[in-house]
């Protein structure tokens, strides 16, 4: 219990340790990862206090008061609709004994203490984070983008003087395409799942 002592008051519980992929299952977070619903564990840091589970669908954290208590809460983030930014890395100098990672979900800000000796491998989490910031932004976009293509055709559609035809028949049929394509548009432009991004950048 002493070394818990001691190690948070010189702030050495605070760097973190990466965690490998055969060590997963020994986690706290492993617990909450929706297994039977795909999901996978990428990239795992664990601190005295913290786990920061990267898995393809969210960031799960496991937040800790203390070294010494055993009292945790979990917190998720899926990617889809908790937006990244501001993410940087920054290096460990002479005499340094840990590196750093942060970023920002929504308006939550990370900084996560890393050992310096894994730079390499928190290099490969930042490229992972910033692919996965600049698909759900260009995502958005074109998902804003298709909704305001359905609004002008749907106002030039309104705009024309119906001759012939049941009225009823012709506003369901209308009414049907802008469901199909609203439902279309956000299939293909909102990404729940970056499995192929975190495998691009992280080998486990």
């Amino acid at each position: 219990m002493f070394k818990n002592f001691a190690a948070d008051a010189l702030g050495l519980s605070d760097i973190g340790k990466i965690i490998s992929s055969k060590d997963y299952d020994k986690v706290d977070a492993d617990d909450y990862i929706m297994h039977e619903d795909g999901e996978k564990i990428f990239f795992l840091i664990k601190s005295r206090t913290d786990e920061y589970c990267f898995t393809n669908l969210a960031l799960i954290h496991v937040d800790g008061e203390s070294a010494i208590s055993k009292k945790r809460t979990v917190k998720r983030y899926d990617y889809y609709k908790n937006k990244l930014s501001n993410i940087t890395i920054e290096t460990a100098g002479t005499i340094d004994l840990d590196c750093e990672i942060k970023f920002a979900i929504n308006q939550e800000m990370f900084l996560i203490d890393v050992d310096k000796r894994a730079i390499e491998q928190l290099k490969d989490l930042y490229k992972a984070l910033i692919r996965i910031e600049q698909i759900t932004e260009s995502n958005e976009t074109m998902l804003i983008k298709s909704g305001e293509v359905l609004e002008i055709a749907s106002k030039a559609c309104g705009s024309q003087k119906i001759e012939n035809g049941d009225l009823a028949e012709i506003f369901k049929n209308i009414n049907e395409y802008s469901f199909q394509w609203i439902k279309q548009s956000r299939e293909e432009y909102i990404k729940k799942d970056f499995t192929d991004t975190f495998k691009n950048y992280i080998n486990n």
